[in-house]
């Protein structure tokens, strides 16, 4: 009876400790990338109070989709591409790359769709 206890106990801790909340999942972009991208949207479109609503709204819209790690790992695949030479051509060329950098675009899209 105490093994099953045990067991019990030990099966739910794995659980609880990895769940990650909805708002932690939404909040995983550090204020600097979210400040960052409004910032650059901004430039792009115009510095305005109604262009950081809808710019802010933008790297919302992401965030919800993407998680941060993913985000940063397309943001560089696109970094990397625009560096020039022959040790570059994987970001430029590889399947893994092109998959990341597409993610990126489509939550870019419904950003698009939705904030503007």
């Amino acid at each position: 009876m105490i093994y099953t206890v045990l067991v019990a106990a030990f099966l739910v801790v794995p659980i609880t400790v990895s769940a990650q909340s909805v708002a932690d999942r939404l909040n995983d972009y550090p204020t600097a990338a979210r400040a960052d991208y409004v910032f650059a949207c901004m430039v792009t479109n115009g510095q305005t109070r109604e262009m950081l609503d809808r710019c802010s709204c933008s790297i919302d819209l992401i965030a919800s989709i993407l998680p941060y790690e993913r985000y940063e790992q397309a943001e560089t695949v696109l970094s990397m591409r625009r560096v020039g030479g022959e040790r570059m051509a994987f970001f430029k060329s590889a399947v893994l790359a092109d998959n990341m950098v597409a993610d990126l675009r489509r939550a870019q899209a419904e950003a698009e769709i939705v904030c503007f």
